[in-house]
Protein backbone atom coordinates (compact mmCIF):
# COMPACT_ATOMS: atom_id res chain seq x y z
CA UNK A 1 0.00 0.00 0.00
CA UNK A 2 1.20 3.51 -0.71
CA UNK A 3 0.47 6.40 1.61
CA UNK A 4 -0.17 10.10 0.96
CA UNK A 5 3.09 12.01 0.58
CA UNK A 6 3.14 14.38 3.54
CA UNK A 7 6.11 16.19 2.06
CA UNK A 8 3.74 17.75 -0.52
CA UNK A 9 1.45 20.69 0.16
CA UNK A 10 -1.56 19.02 -1.48
CA UNK A 11 -1.42 15.92 0.74
CA UNK A 12 -0.72 17.99 3.86
CA UNK A 13 -3.82 20.07 3.15
CA UNK A 14 -5.90 16.90 2.77
CA UNK A 15 -4.59 15.49 6.06
CA UNK A 16 -5.24 18.77 7.86
CA UNK A 17 -8.79 18.94 6.46
CA UNK A 18 -9.43 15.49 7.91
CA UNK A 19 -7.97 16.54 11.27
CA UNK A 20 -10.21 19.62 11.23
CA UNK A 21 -13.21 17.26 11.07
CA UNK A 22 -12.30 15.87 14.50
CA UNK A 23 -13.90 17.22 17.66
CA UNK A 24 -13.19 16.44 21.28
CA UNK A 25 -16.38 14.36 21.19
CA UNK A 26 -15.44 12.24 18.16
CA UNK A 27 -15.52 8.60 19.22
CA UNK A 28 -13.13 5.92 17.92
CA UNK A 29 -14.41 3.03 15.85
CA UNK A 30 -12.01 0.80 17.81
CA UNK A 31 -9.58 1.16 20.69
CA UNK A 32 -9.77 3.02 23.98
CA UNK A 33 -8.17 6.42 23.29
CA UNK A 34 -10.23 9.57 23.24
CA UNK A 35 -9.63 12.10 20.45
CA UNK A 36 -7.14 14.19 22.44
CA UNK A 37 -5.16 11.10 23.42
CA UNK A 38 -5.03 9.98 19.80
CA UNK A 39 -3.71 13.38 18.69
CA UNK A 40 -1.09 13.39 21.45
CA UNK A 41 -0.15 9.83 20.48
CA UNK A 42 0.35 10.78 16.82
CA UNK A 43 2.36 13.85 17.86
CA UNK A 44 5.05 11.64 19.41
CA UNK A 45 6.46 10.65 16.00
CA UNK A 46 6.96 14.35 15.25
CA UNK A 47 8.39 15.05 18.71
CA UNK A 48 11.08 12.45 18.02
CA UNK A 49 12.25 14.75 15.21
CA UNK A 50 11.44 18.25 16.49
CA UNK A 51 12.01 17.74 20.24
CA UNK A 52 14.57 14.90 20.31
CA UNK A 53 15.67 15.51 23.90
CA UNK A 54 12.21 14.67 25.20
CA UNK A 55 12.68 10.91 24.77
CA UNK A 56 15.58 8.62 25.51
CA UNK A 57 17.00 7.00 22.37
CA UNK A 58 17.29 3.24 22.38
CA UNK A 59 20.84 1.93 22.51
CA UNK A 60 22.69 -1.36 22.37
CA UNK A 61 20.66 -4.54 22.00
CA UNK A 62 17.39 -2.68 22.32
CA UNK A 63 18.25 -0.50 19.30
CA UNK A 64 19.46 -3.55 17.37
CA UNK A 65 16.17 -5.40 17.92
CA UNK A 66 14.04 -2.33 17.22
CA UNK A 67 15.81 -1.79 13.89
CA UNK A 68 15.54 -5.46 12.92
CA UNK A 69 12.05 -6.32 14.19
CA UNK A 70 10.04 -3.12 14.58
CA UNK A 71 11.36 -0.94 11.74
CA UNK A 72 9.97 -3.14 8.93
CA UNK A 73 6.56 -3.06 10.61
CA UNK A 74 6.61 0.73 11.10
CA UNK A 75 8.00 1.85 7.74
CA UNK A 76 6.70 -1.04 5.63
CA UNK A 77 3.70 -0.70 3.36
CA UNK A 78 1.36 -3.05 5.24
CA UNK A 79 -1.25 -1.09 7.25
CA UNK A 80 -1.27 -1.32 11.03
CA UNK A 81 -3.73 -3.74 12.57
CA UNK A 82 -6.45 -2.43 14.83
CA UNK A 83 -5.61 -2.55 18.53
CA UNK A 84 -1.92 -3.27 17.90
CA UNK A 85 0.35 -2.84 20.89
CA UNK A 86 1.58 0.70 21.52
CA UNK A 87 5.22 1.47 22.33
CA UNK A 88 5.63 3.00 25.80
CA UNK A 89 6.72 6.44 24.53
CA UNK A 90 3.52 6.66 22.47
CA UNK A 91 1.08 6.02 25.33
CA UNK A 92 -1.01 9.10 26.05
CA UNK A 93 -3.42 7.84 28.72
CA UNK A 94 -2.86 10.90 30.90
CA UNK A 95 -4.07 13.31 28.19
CA UNK A 96 -7.60 14.57 28.82
CA UNK A 97 -10.13 15.78 26.29
CA UNK A 98 -9.60 19.26 27.75
CA UNK A 99 -6.27 19.21 25.89
CA UNK A 100 -7.91 18.43 22.54
CA UNK A 101 -7.43 21.86 20.96
CA UNK A 102 -3.78 22.05 22.04
CA UNK A 103 -3.00 18.59 20.65
CA UNK A 104 -4.88 19.28 17.43
CA UNK A 105 -2.98 22.53 16.88
CA UNK A 106 0.33 20.82 17.64
CA UNK A 107 -0.36 18.07 15.09
CA UNK A 108 -1.36 20.51 12.38
CA UNK A 109 1.75 22.59 13.08
CA UNK A 110 3.96 19.48 12.86
CA UNK A 111 2.42 18.41 9.54
CA UNK A 112 2.95 21.89 8.12
CA UNK A 113 6.53 21.93 9.44
CA UNK A 114 7.34 18.62 7.74
CA UNK A 115 6.05 19.98 4.44
CA UNK A 116 8.05 23.23 4.85
CA UNK A 117 11.24 21.41 5.84
CA UNK A 118 10.91 19.04 2.86
CA UNK A 119 12.49 15.63 2.61
CA UNK A 120 15.98 17.12 2.36
CA UNK A 121 15.96 17.85 6.13
CA UNK A 122 15.00 14.29 6.97
CA UNK A 123 17.53 12.57 4.76
CA UNK A 124 20.30 14.29 6.76
CA UNK A 125 19.25 13.01 10.21
CA UNK A 126 18.73 9.58 11.66
CA UNK A 127 15.37 8.74 13.10
CA UNK A 128 14.91 8.31 16.83
CA UNK A 129 14.88 4.51 16.73
CA UNK A 130 15.58 3.32 13.19
CA UNK A 131 18.70 5.12 11.98
CA UNK A 132 18.77 6.78 8.58
CA UNK A 133 15.61 6.35 6.50
CA UNK A 134 14.82 6.76 2.82
CA UNK A 135 12.32 9.34 1.58
CA UNK A 136 9.65 6.65 1.28
CA UNK A 137 10.37 5.33 4.79
CA UNK A 138 10.13 8.80 6.35
CA UNK A 139 6.86 9.44 4.58
CA UNK A 140 5.47 6.06 5.57
CA UNK A 141 6.54 6.61 9.18
CA UNK A 142 4.44 9.79 9.38
CA UNK A 143 1.65 9.07 6.90
CA UNK A 144 0.83 5.46 7.76
CA UNK A 145 0.45 6.25 11.45
CA UNK A 146 -1.71 9.31 10.76
CA UNK A 147 -3.89 7.36 8.29
CA UNK A 148 -4.38 4.57 10.83
CA UNK A 149 -5.62 6.92 13.54
CA UNK A 150 -7.69 9.20 11.32
CA UNK A 151 -9.44 6.05 10.07
CA UNK A 152 -9.84 4.91 13.68
CA UNK A 153 -11.81 8.11 14.35
CA UNK A 154 -13.75 7.96 11.09
CA UNK A 155 -12.36 11.10 9.48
Amino acid sequence: MTYPNLFTKKECEKAIARIENLTSETKPEWGMMNAAQMLAHVNVAYEFVYDPGKYKRPTGLKKFFIKRLIKPFVVGSKPYKRNAQTAPDFKAASVSNAEFDTEKTRLINYIEQVERDSISKFLCVDSHSFGFLTEQEWNTLFSKHLEHHLNQFGV
